[in-house]
């Protein structure tokens, strides 16, 4: 890499031409950067004293040393920004001069319209693009290209607008600025003289490109995740095989993504890592994360581009479930219903459920069953109130209980093994759920009573257009009506029952019902006597209201709520069977020597109960060479030898609290288990301290991120 201070124009000038690659974002300066750089410009073009202006630096792949002779590009990787603005600069100026009379058109030596084309904008010896002295990308390309053909033409032979690039934009601005009168023209001409940029030069074959630009790019305004992985994957690659690949691939997987938040594509990258990788990565850490998988599925003798035709595949299904891009009316609803009850960690599950769909393992009806299993899952626990730290974990790992041939009762299966923290909820919790849960703070709660109302309808009702309505009313000082109606306990049933499914509804009179009496709620004009929506049936028939008929419109809600979230079933000999083929190794106790000896036996049988006691969830299985407890993976493993028992725990030592120093490292050393980490255990250790440690590593893995 060769790193020098230079004059900008002078490497204008000796280049025979810039391209910026087809990968890099496009050209993004608004008026407010041009204008900074303008009075930059006049300052240093003004200032006697300034002898120079640094403006940055330019990074560029230089052409092969062995074509010394050809014109062969040299490809800009970080500073398109300024080398565009400039070249925008000098067109306008050459555009200014032309309009001038003959003894003016050259302010300074070096300046005039033929000289700044000839040596800053234009190579005359080429024809086609090869005679323009930069090429920029995409949309920006062509624009640029007409404004250089029309530097020696009048500015009033404006080019055509295009809104999609910023490069007309700016040219316009240029141009305004140069049309003034009063400016004097030899000031600019010198501030431009004055622009020193760090000429980075980056040789093929001996750099890394990728490297120099991560690190150009590491202040300032940070590239996204999906810019610093598309310029991974495309950079090294010759040029033809860049846009090859970019238009093919790249460019049309960043439609789909138009328009969607720029963080729904590292969600994206991390499911597809999630479900390639087997492992999480956090959020910050995508394109790292990326980085790694990218080279080892390269080392596996896979290429690039086997590489980014999967991506593009992956991102097509991803855009069909959460970005409504399915073309399923069926599937595409039950898709938006998914994105509603808020669970993006479920689509490293269903991503590969789609990917056998689209492969003909499964069926669209089977499908449908899933995805309504997924949203039934979540939302019956969040209305239990269960803690959702752990579900990232649970649907990473969900497809290897799968079973291709049968694959619905091996998903309904799984789903109800879950035990503890994990469970399905029955149906009798989740009706006690839906009669005490507080649903008017519940953030799903349009999309749960959207569902209600339209439950068993052929013609479904847009409820955006209502509001949540409190039957009885939140006011803390209800009238003399609302008490007598409720009883002498009023501040109790008020308590208890104000947001809970029974005592809430929809409707468009909000405003109109106000606190008012329940019986002038049902009986005024678009009262509940008149009301349309099928969350109000029976209302118009009630005398008053009260906690009895609060609870028993919750049963009638809730009993509804049992048929649209459903919970699988599955005979006792099925579940049986498919748990059989998931925890039996084949191993039991007596595999193990070390361990059928007093007092050893008696020391690992008390551990594994104060460990299984850790949570209901926690199972522990009998393998080869050790034993393993589970929660969402292996936490702790014991590893019975002679002297003492070897527990390999699943967390880093930095993150372990020890303050005794009894455990070590064994990360980077060839071990049994599964864990970084091990500590001892024997007849003489502090079995609670030890314990201790076991916990620890228990609500590691449960802590999520």
């Amino acid at each position: 890499m060769k790193a020098v201070d230079a004059h900008l124009l002078t490497l204008l000038r000796a280049s025979n031409q810039f391209i910026v690659p087809i990968y890099q974002r496009l050209y993004s300066w608004g008026e407010a950067e041009c204008a900074q750089l303008w009075a930059d410009i006049i300052r240093a073009g003004a200032t006697s004293k300034l002898g120079s202006h640094f403006t940055g630096s330019i990074v560029y792949v230089a052409k092969d040393q062995s074509t010394k002779t050809s014109a062969e590009p040299d490809l800009i990787i970080d500073g398109q920004q300024r080398v565009t603005t400039v070249t925008l600069i000098l067109a306008a100026l050459a555009a200014r001069l032309e309009t001038l009379p003959d003894g003016q058109r050259e302010p300074l030596d070096g300046f005039s319209p033929k000289k700044i084309r000839n040596r800053f904008l234009i190579n005359d010896d080429e024809e086609g693009e090869r005679q323009f002295k930069l090429i920029l990308s995409q949309s920006d390309k062509d624009a640029l290209i007409d404004i250089l053909q029309r530097v020696e033409r009048p500015t009033d032979l404006e080019p055509p607008r295009d809104a999609g690039t910023r490069v007309l934009e700016n040219y316009e601005f240029f141009v305004r600025k140069l049309s003034d009168p009063d400016l004097d023209l030899a000031l600019v001409c010198k501030g431009l003289d004055k622009l020193v940029v760090v000429d980075v030069q980056l040789q093929r074959g001996v750099d890394n490109p990728q490297l120099v630009f991560e690190a150009m790019n590491s202040t300032g305004k940070k590239l996204s995740q999906a810019d610093l992985i598309r310029n991974y994957v495309l950079m090294d690659l010759p040029p033809k095989q860049q846009e090859k690949l970019y238009r093919s691939y790249w460019r049309p997987m960043e439609l789909e993504f138009a328009g969607a938040q720029e963080s729904q594509f590292d969600e994206f990258v991390r499911h597809y890592l999630t479900i390639r990788s087997g492992e999480i990565p956090r959020l910050d850490d995508i394109y790292d994360a990326f980085k790694d998988y990218a080279a080892a599925f390269t080392k596996a003798d896979e290429t690039i581009e086997t590489l980014v035709v999967e991506l593009r595949q992956y991102a097509r299904r991803y855009c069909a479930m959460v970005l409504g891009k399915e073309p399923d009316p069926g599937l595409r609803r039950a898709f938006t219903d998914l994105d509603q009850v808020k669970a993006d960690v479920v689509y490293p599950f269903l991503l590969e459920v789609y990917t056998d769909y689209e492969l003909g393992t499964l069926t669209r009806e089977e499908v449908l069953h899933i995805v309504q299993l997924v949203t039934s899952y979540i939302l019956r626990r969040a209305v239990c109130r269960i803690p959702t730290n752990s579900l990232n974990k649970t649907f990473a790992g969900f497809s290897a209980a799968v079973r291709k041939d049968r694959y619905v009762e091996s998903v309904e299966a799984k789903f109800l093994s879950f035990k503890s923290y994990r469970r399905f909820p029955t149906d009798a919790e989740f009706v006690t759920g839906l009669k005490t849960t507080d649903l008017y703070n519940f953030r799903r709660r349009s999309y749960f009573f959207r569902m209600l109302e339209n439950y068993g309808r052929k013609e479904h009702v847009t409820i955006e257009d209502y509001t949540i309505e409190h039957i009885m009313p939140q006011n803390e000082n209800l009238s003399p009506a609302w008490r007598t109606a409720l009883g002498n306990q009023w501040q109790e049933v008020q308590a208890t029952y104000l947001h809970t499914l029974g005592n809430l509804t929809l409707t468009g009179y909000n405003s109109e019902y106000s606190d008012s009496a329940f019986t002038r709620k049902r009986d005024m004009e678009g009262g509940f006597k008149d009301s349309p929506l099928r969350l109000n049936r029976g209302l118009g028939n009630l005398e008053t209201w009260n906690a009895e008929e609060i609870l028993g419109r919750a049963e009638r809600l809730a009993a509804d709520a049992l048929k649209i979230w459903i919970r699988p079933t599955l005979p006792a000999e099925t579940l049986t069977e498919f748990e059989g083929k998931r925890g039996n190794a084949g191993f039991t106790i007596e595999d193990h020597p070390h361990l059928l000896t007093q007092p050893r036996r008696a020391l690992f049988e008390k551990f594994s109960e104060e460990v299984l006691a850790l949570d209901p969830g926690i199972t522990r299985q009998f393998l080869k060479v050790y034993v393993a407890f589970k929660a969402e993976t292996n936490f702790v493993d014991v590893v019975p030898q002679k002297a003492s028992l070897r527990l390999s725990l699943n967390i880093p030592l930095e993150a372990l609290r020890d303050e005794r120093r009894l455990a070590w490292d064994v990360s980077d050393k060839g071990h049994r288990g599964n864990g970084p980490t091990e500590v001892g255990l024997d007849e003489d250790s502090d079995l609670n301290y030890i314990l201790g440690l076991v916990r620890q590593a228990f609500e590691f893995q449960m802590g999520g991120e």
